[in-house]
Formats: C-alpha cells, sequence, structure tokens
C-alpha cells in the first residue's frame, strides 16, 4: 500500500468518492468551491491532529457534502504542492447514507450528483479525474 511521505512540511488530506444508485445509474457527488477560483471537485480536506485518514475522509465528505456515508475500497491518491508545500490527498469509495444539507458553506457552494462521463467533463483537475472508474463494470 501507499506510504505518504510524512513530517510538518507535508500537509495531509483526505477525501471520498461518494457514489449512490438510482435509477438512471451509478451518479457521484461533485461540490462546487469557490475558494481557490471556480471548480467542481471530489470532497476533501486535511487531517485533524490524532484523526486517521480514513476518519478524515468520512468527517470531510460529511461537512462538505451533508452526506453520511460508509467507506469502501481505496479509490486513490494524489500528491501535488501548495505554495511549495507538498500534500498528500488519499481518497476512498463511500456509499451514501443519508443526505443533508452542507455545513461547510464558506467554502463549498454547491453540490451536484452526476454520473461518470457527465464528471469528467466537469471535474477541474485532471489529477481527480484520474480516480473515476472507466466502463459500465466498474464496481465502487
Amino acid at each position: 500500500m501507499f506510504s505518504p511521505p510524512a513530517g510538518p512540511e507535508v500537509i495531509h488530506a483526505a477525501g471520498g468518492v461518494l457514489w449512490r444508485s438510482t435509477p438512471r445509474g451509478r451518479e457521484l457527488l461533485l461540490i462546487h468551491r469557490k475558494r481557490y477560483g471556480p471548480e467542481w471537485a471530489l470532497p476533501k480536506g486535511k487531517l485533524d491532529a490524532g484523526e486517521s485518514w480514513t476518519q478524515a475522509a468520512l468527517r470531510e465528505v460529511e461537512e462538505e457534502t451533508g452526506c453520511r456515508a460508509t467507506i469502501g475500497d481505496f479509490a486513490g491518491g494524489n500528491v501535488y504542492r501548495v505554495d511549495g508545500v507538498p500534500k498528500v490527498v488519499l481518497y476512498w469509495n463511500m456509499t451514501l447514507i443519508a443526505e443533508g444539507e452542507v455545513a461547510d458553506t464558506r467554502e463549498v457552494v454547491s453540490k451536484r450528483w452526476v454520473s461518470v462521463s457527465e464528471a469528467l467533463s466537469l471535474m477541474t483537475h485532471t489529477s481527480e479525474r484520474a480516480l473515476l472508474p472507466r466502463g459500465a463494470g466498474f464496481t465502487a
């Protein structure tokens, strides 16, 4: 398994690819942020002190989407720099349990359930698009 770099000079964050089943098929939830410029992205955020990667992923998904979820398999990760500091983000596939209102409205302005093909055309970051399954036979 991937072992992310450690140390105070690395930002650790976790997030989720949140799925639900509908009559139209499987959909995932994207959030629309404006904090760093307009972007459509997967929900994610920094780990709190003493929090595990999966605890942070579930908490951040709930804070940014208003949705409670169960965690599934590891979806992948990304590494990039924020103001010169390395940031490691690990993502898990999740299944919707219950949907509510967005708690963090300062950062997240809206959310949208979309198909994988819609997500691929909407998502701002290529690195996040790479986490999505291709083809009809995927499981999440």
